[in-house]
């Protein structure tokens, strides 16, 4: 994987080499924002500020994390489409805003491709299913019997409505065959809180925010649910290997620019973030939160937004996920 960064940025080095370009198209002057749908505390922040961290050190001017949480990441996504397309205002891009949401909220202010550049994919991260040190049940199988003796009872824990772990949960759900008690909250930070607190019982929760959580011993993880075990949780069994054949969900998240954001400057952006998902540093912090398979070519990352839309519209169907909006 390391390689393939490698390389990758070394192409896009020599591709974009011609700064005369980009500052041609007003590479901004002041402070880069990078704007996150969901408060401090969460995954999509936590990347958000290292990548930002080693971007204001490459670009040598201010880049600056800006939490506008809200509607499972759409505010954040609706208010950067409606900003300048001069660089200075990119957006944190989740599964939330660019893929959930359009499978759910038909009246959308925005659109997931016509409104937004693709600049690069950070990375993909399964679900990690997590409960509280002082549950009970710490197995699926467990989990499983409990919702089937106490129906609609058993509560989990999302980032909001339509995120990506209501939509685990409502395949859970599903193949299960099971009923269970969905609890929205506004971001992974206070949800995290609460099942640590124990007022909820579980959540199908980013690995990214969970892991500080589990880490330390205040959550447990039960089960991971992308294909295969990621290296930061070698030990964690999926959730096809406990007996649910072809579950997998995972999150992904990258950078995007206002819909009319200059070829230029988006590719220079692609060139540094690659620059930094190749820093050892950089990529040791995320391979603990699980995130892999990051960097590429912006038109990479567009084909995955572009097949996830797709993917979640059928799931929104197949599983009949609502959200009221």
């Amino acid at each position: 994987m390391q390689r393939r960064l490698l390389l990758q940025a070394g192409t896009a080095a020599a591709a974009f080499a011609a700064l005369p370009a980009v500052r041609a198209q007003s590479w901004p002057n002041g402070p880069i924002r990078i704007v996150v749908g969901f408060p401090p505390g969460g995954g999509a922040d936590a990347l958000a500020r290292v990548v930002g961290e080693k971007l204001q050190g490459l670009w040598k001017q201010p880049v600056v994390i800006d939490n506008k949480p809200g509607a499972s990441g759409t505010l954040a996504a609706e208010y950067v489409a409606q900003q300048a397309s001069d660089g200075s205002t990119l957006l944190l891009t989740t599964i939330n805003s660019h893929a959930l949401a359009p499978a759910v909220l038909p009246k959308l202010r925005y659109h997931p491709e016509r409104d937004f550049v693709p600049v690069a994919l950070l990375g993909l991260t399964p679900n990690l299913l997590i409960a509280g040190a002082q549950q009970p049940a710490k197995t699926v199988k467990d989990i499983v019997a409990l919702c089937k003796a106490q129906p609609g009872k058993v509560t989990f824990g999302s980032a909001g409505p339509g995120t990506a772990q209501h939509f685990a949960l409502e395949l859970f759900k599903l193949r299960a065959k099971v009923d269970a008690l969905h609890v929205p909250y506004k971001g992974s930070g206070p949800l995290l809180t609460d099942l640590i607190g124990g007022q909820i019982q579980y959540s199908f929760e980013t690995m990214a925010a969970a892991t500080p959580h589990v880490k330390s011993g205040r959550a447990i993880a039960i089960a991971q649910t992308r294909a295969k075990r990621v290296k930061a949780y070698p030990d964690v069994p999926t959730m096809q290997e406990q007996g649910f054949a072809g579950f997998e969900t995972f999150n992904w998240y990258g950078i995007s620019g206002p819909g009319k954001l200059p070829a230029p400057i988006a590719q220079k952006m692609n060139k540094d973030l690659q620059a930094v998902l190749a820093l050892a540093e950089v990529r040791e912090k995320f391979d603990a939160f699980g995130v892999e398979d990051g960097g590429g070519s912006p038109e990479r990352f567009a084909e995955l937004v572009r097949s996830e839309i797709v993917k979640w519209a059928k799931v929104a169907k197949e599983a009949n996920v609502r959200v009221d909006g």
